[in-house]
């Protein structure tokens, strides 16, 4: 008969009379740790009776500032499941479903494992701490196969099925009922070796780290700086060290003084693995040397984990080292390195490129011209518009501009839209963590798909409309060019009539009407540019104005818009992420 078959005469289980099991495999109704029937109303449901009858739930809840670190978590997966990259959220996800998984069970139970390697005397410290030899040991390596769970108090076989412990290795210590009341609610587990050779040994070792709220290292003075327990294990869970306990057994092997320097010597490794050691009122973890064989400090381990298990604070501290893990690995996902945003001389030099490449300038001086161009075609004496329009046509090379020239612009202009959308993206994702400067990248792709055609359609749409409006001077200067006409034919027709006698011969009043009518005509029109100088500006101006504000439009709503939007998002992560990284009071 092997160590669990006598357990099994010293507690033994019920045997299987047809009842219904449950998912465990048990009956309904029987705790799986004693194998006791629990008949009462609030025992289907998970619940026990207080005193009035009423249902006081066994789960217990996370409040103060773990709950609000818990929920930023969980809005930080959320806002962020698109952005970044699933495998960087996996081990924050593992933390929110464990935090879950951890509330719907008993709140009035700690679940401690024993850790340890191969020889450590991990299952003989298990042993003396329960009072009778649940998990076997000897010689024969690895001993222990699969978890072995000793519990103090009812109640925890919704924390054992979590951790995949059967029935059959559920066993209570040697006091029964509820006795040894300073550890009432402890659910001790001995794990296999952590560096068995045997791979199974070590999956389930890792395994049940993860679930349990507290682990017990148990270490030899022979391989107490193993490398393997040091970077595997103690050095990756440092930030767990107020759930840690690094117990130094068999210094019953050691003579004289030898046990305090192999053990100052424990303390000066976990120091150098960055885990805090609560000495001196600080917190951290507990390190202590004993003998499970003799039992020398054994007791003193026994008061320190009564203490422990009575505090109830385990499963939140573990959960709030969780967290803390959890943050300092997102920590390259959401931390800037610098000031993210987009200034609004960011956004200025954006709008001014756009409005280069849509040609805002250039429409704007071609409205200045055309104004002028009017202007002096309605005031402008008859003669001198008479001889620009033949010039105009005598010159050659005012056909129209061929379709290369214009394909060619076109693509200057769509290089210089490409230009400012990539300067603004590389402006607004500087010092971004990686995922969000490439969904800053992306968004601003996107809306720029399309942006140079929409542009080119601005252009025709947002420029002047039909001809330029007139001034209320134009009428005037138009009759002042009119009299200035009649008065040179009314001077040359007096003229011609003195030369055929028809009119009293005087050659000097015809002249001088002439006279007035060609110098008055240059002067009005002159008077006229002059005049036409401002308005014809203003017109330009307002010209360039329209289309550089449609352009700007166009942008924001194609490009800055959706950066804003992501670098909003990134804000709000970031504001999580504080909070998330906050240490627990």
């Amino acid at each position: 008969m092997d160590a669990l078959e006598a357990l099994d005469a010293l507690v033994p289980l019920p045997e299987a009379t047809g009842a219904s099991t449950g998912a465990s495999g048990r009956p309904d109704g029987v705790d799986g740790l004693t194998g006791a029937r629990d008949d009462s109303p609030g025992a289907a449901a998970g619940t026990l009776l207080d005193g009035s009858g009423a249902h006081t739930p066994i789960g217990g809840a996370y409040g103060g500032a773990l709950r609000v670190r818990l929920d930023a978590l969980g809005e930080l997966v959320g806002l962020s499941r698109t952005r970044v990259e699933g495998a960087v959220l996996a081990e924050a996800g593992r933390v929110l479903d464990e935090a879950s998984a951890r509330q719907r069970l008993s709140s009035r139970h700690t679940v401690v494992a024993i850790a340890g390697a191969t020889g450590s005397g991990k299952s003989t410290l298990f042993n003396a701490l329960a009072g009778v030899p649940i998990s076997e040991t000897g010689l024969r390596r690895p001993t222990t196969s699969a978890p072995i769970a000793c519990m103090w108090s009812d109640g925890a076989a919704g924390l054992l099925d979590r951790l995949a412990i059967p029935g059959r290795l559920r066993r209570r210590p040697l006091a029964g009922g509820d006795g040894d009341e300073e550890l009432h609610g402890l659910v001790l587990v001995d794990l296999p070796d952590h560096d068995s050779a045997v791979v199974r040994h070590r999956e389930q070792v890792d395994r049940v780290l993860a679930l349990v709220d507290a682990v017990i290292w148990v270490v030899d003075p022979e391989k107490y700086a193993d490398a393997a327990l040091h970077e595997r294990y103690l050095r990756p869970l440092a930030g767990h060290a107020e759930i840690t306990f690094v117990v130094l057994n068999q210094v019953d092997r050691l003579p004289g003084d030898a046990a305090d320097q192999v053990l100052d010597d424990l303390r000066r490794l976990l120091d150098e693995d960055g885990m805090a050691l609560g000495e001196h009122g600080e917190p951290g973890a507990t390190v202590l040397a004993l003998s499970a064989l003799t039992g020398q400090g054994v007791g003193e381990l026994r008061e320190l984990l009564g203490h422990f298990v009575q505090d109830r604070s385990a499963p939140a501290r573990r959960l709030s080292a969780d967290v803390d893990g959890a943050a300092h690995r997102l920590r390259s996902a959401y931390v800037a390195e610098g000031r993210a945003g987009l200034g609004e001389r960011a956004r200025e030099q954006f709008a001014d490129r756009l409005a280069w490449a849509v040609g805002a300038v250039a429409a704007g001086e071609a409205a200045e011209r055309e104004w002028r161009r009017n202007a002096g075609r309605a005031c402008g004496t008859p003669w001198l518009r008479l001889w620009r329009w033949y010039e105009s046509r005598r010159r050659p090379g005012c056909e129209p501009p061929r379709a290369p020239e214009v394909v060619e612009e076109e693509m200057t202009a769509r290089q210089r839209v490409e230009q400012a959308v990539r300067t603004v993206v590389d402006e607004a994702s500087a010092g971004l963590p990686t995922p969000w400067a490439h969904a800053v990248r992306e968004a601003a792709v996107r809306g720029a798909r399309g942006l140079p055609e929409a542009l080119d359609e601005l252009a025709v749409t947002a420029g002047p409309g039909g001809r330029p409006p007139r001034p209320a001077w134009w009428p005037a200067a138009v009759l002042a060019q009119a009299a200035m006409t009649l008065l040179q034919f009314f001077g040359a027709l007096w003229l011609v009539g003195q030369i055929v006698g028809a009119l009293e011969p005087g050659l000097l009043p015809p002249v001088l009407v002439m006279l007035a009518g060609i110098i008055g005509g240059p002067f009005v029109e002159w008077a006229c540019g002059a005049a036409a100088k401002g308005p014809a500006r203003r017109y330009g101006q307002d010209a360039e104005r329209r289309l550089r504000e449609a352009a700007a439009g166009c942008g924001r709503a194609r490009v800055l818009d959706p950066i804003s939007a992501e670098l909003m998002r990134y804000r709000e992560v970031r504001e999580q992420y504080v909070t998330v990284s906050r240490t627990v009071g």
